[in-house]
Formats: C-alpha cells, structure tokens, sequence
C-alpha cells in the first residue's frame, strides 16, 4: 500500500488547481510566479519550465505531502493527481512499479 506515495510525483497545474492549491484566476499569473510561489509554501520541490511539470513536496523520509503517516492512506485521494491516479499503468513498463519489488528479488 502506498508505494507510489513514497517516488517523486510529478504533477501539472490541472492536478494543481484540482488539490486546490491554485484557482483558476491564478492562471492568469505567470507560470513561474505560481512556481515560486508553491515552491515557498513547500507544496513543490521543482518544476521544469520546460515541460511544464511541476514535482510535489516530499518528506525527509521520502512520503509525499498528502500521505498521512499514521493510516499510509492518500489524505486528497478524490482530488489526487493524475501521475497518482494512473500508477502504475502508464510509464516505460505499464503494470511494473520498481518500488514494490521485494529486496530479494532480481532487478
């Protein structure tokens, strides 16, 4: 449960606007000033200008923001992103998440 929880996710401003950390007339706003301003209240740990993908805050221990550490159980999970709402059946190996591989088992 909630190994997708503990891997960078990246989200774009859709995903944003749906967990409610910006509103619509934000988007009026540089792409940028949104950045820097979630970057300050430690809700993003990146973005990339580029392709526009913004990357959620992580915990020292690597959890996700939304992920509550006492029940491990997505604490936006309606309004979750669609990185989250899509793992693992998009990426290089659709239906493969490396992170819920055993210790003991080969790579």
């Amino acid at each position: 449960m909630a190994s997708c929880c503990t891997m960078p996710v990246e989200v774009r401003l859709p995903d944003l606007i749906r967990i409610g950390v910006v509103d619509q007339f934000e988007l009026e706003e540089p792409i940028k000033n949104i950045a820097k301003r979630l970057e300050k209240q430690r809700v993003i740990q990146h973005f990339n200008f580029k392709n526009s993908l913004f990357t959620l805050a992580q915990r020292a221990n690597g959890d996700c923001l939304y992920l509550d550490a006492n029940t491990r159980r997505c604490t936006i999970y309606e309004r979750r992103p669609n990185t989250c709402r899509n793992h693992p059946k998009v990426g290089s190996k659709p239906g493969f998440c490396a992170y819920t591989r055993k210790p003991d088992q080969p790579r």
